[in-house]
């Protein structure tokens, strides 16, 4: 196979990739809200037990 055939055959190949791995904008962007919103949900129920693990952990070091 000549150098010329080579090319044309990769961009070939490179064009159907970017063609098929280029997704669905509207799935991403309910996949991107419901991690968000789970991620404010998880953050509002485990929150003030975190904040209070911290400041009890900081507590034990520091001696305060």
């Amino acid at each position: 196979m000549h150098t010329g055939g080579m090319i044309s055959r990769a961009r070939s190949m490179l064009c159907a990739f970017y063609d098929d791995e280029r997704g669905d904008v509207p799935g991403w962007v309910l996949v991107t809200l419901m991690t968000a919103g789970l991620v404010v949900l998880i953050w509002a129920v485990a929150g003030p037990a975190l904040t209070s693990l911290f400041e009890q952990a900081i507590q034990r070091v520091s001696g305060l």
